[in-house]
């Protein structure tokens, strides 16, 4: 991954709200900003960013154009939230699909601290999974099941509590007062989990067969169409509008298993198939929820800890995916993976 500098970063930022532009405008740009430099250092770190595939160039008659490229925005570290709090017309993000996202998504998205933290938490959790008993196995797989069928369908929604939902998984008691799709909602949750821990070697890889089977399982009984959605669907609080043809659909859905079976290491697949399912938004309903247990299928069939997602800020995680969508910055999404996989390599032990 390239390192960027903070200098490399608020060109980025000029960029997305700005458009193409030349060098004289871009520094302009930083000097009204209150940065301090001169028209040579920023042509310089220019000429540097073209290399490292940040920014791209055009010509306009004689003058070069600059024009941020898909890397530098899938690199652009970005606050969501400040970005959301502006009405959804007028922020300066994309409203549709981006065809070069997947196709040059990079293979390597963490840094080598990054790397380090996660390969770090990784021996951790193996450690500690290595001698217990099955007994206590079977308990932290219930324990994993029960927050993670919380924590996912509090996200979409749901109302439950964790109580609620442990009564619900170990008791089969439904909450009064609750819908009955709250409760399906959540034992489907419980019974995709299964499902993968049940079939992981057919879950090394993305393709349109797994990620259907395990969407079916996710939207049982709720009212959903099973298979790939034939039309428009919007998203709440988002310009950005997904693709509306299932052709389309089905090659972006090859794409991304290409993209994720080039990537780096497990990390980085489980990642981009927790964004990249939610952006593509193959299904009419349940996108999120397939992402999300997509990502654990990975890090579960190569044999590292899966994610129960339940210490996530749920406020956070709509506006780091709403940010993806329109910006395509993994930045901000990506902070949020490693905090949760971090606390589930310390807090669960599922061999």
């Amino acid at each position: 991954m390239t390192n960027i500098t903070l200098r490399q970063q608020n060109i980025i930022k000029i960029m997305l709200r700005k458009g193409k532009l030349q060098s004289s405008a871009i520094h302009q740009e930083l000097i009204s900003s209150g940065e301090s430099i001169s028209l040579v250092s920023i042509k310089r770190a220019l000429s540097e960013m073209v290399k490292n595939k940040l920014l791209e160039t055009s010509r306009s008659g004689r003058y070069i154009v600059y024009e941020i490229s898909t890397r530098g925005r899938i690199f652009a570290d970005i606050n969501s939230q400040e970005y959301l709090a502006v009405e959804p017309d007028n922020r300066f993000g994309l409203d549709k699909y981006n065809f070069d996202l997947l196709k040059d998504f990079p293979n390597e998205i963490f840094n080598q601290d990054e790397l380090s933290l996660l390969n770090n938490a990784t021996r951790t959790y193996h450690k500690r999974i290595k001698d217990i008993s099955n007994v206590i196995a079977e308990k932290e797989l219930l324990r994993l099941i029960i927050e993670l069928s919380w924590k996912s369908s509090k996200i979409e929604g749901n109302t439950y509590t964790l109580l609620d939902t442990e009564n619900l998984i170990l008791k089969n008691k439904e909450a009064v007062g609750h819908e009955k799709d709250e409760a399906t909602m959540i034992l489907n949750h419980k019974d995709a989990f299964l499902f993968i821990r049940n079939n992981e070697t057919e879950f090394k890889k993305l393709n349109s067969r797994n990620l259907e089977a395990l969407h079916t399982i996710l939207i049982k009984d709720l009212g959903v169409n099973k298979g790939l959605r034939k039309g428009l669907v919007g998203i709440t609080g988002s310009k950005y509008r997904p693709l509306e043809n299932i052709y389309q659909i089905k090659e972006a859905i090859e794409e991304l298993g290409k993209t994720i079976s080039r990537s780096n290491t497990v990390y980085e697949k489980a990642l981009l198939a927790l964004v990249g399912i939610s952006y593509i938004q193959p299904f009419e309903d349940g996108n999120k929820r397939t992402g999300r247990l997509m990502a654990n299928a990975l890090l579960l069939s190569h044999g590292h800890a899966p994610l129960s997602y339940r210490s996530i800020n749920e406020e956070e995680y709509r506006s780091a995916i709403l940010a993806f969508y329109e910006i395509n910055t993994i930045v901000p999404f990506k902070k949020i993976f490693i905090d949760q996989y971090l606390f589930a390599a310390n807090n669960y032990a599922v061999k």
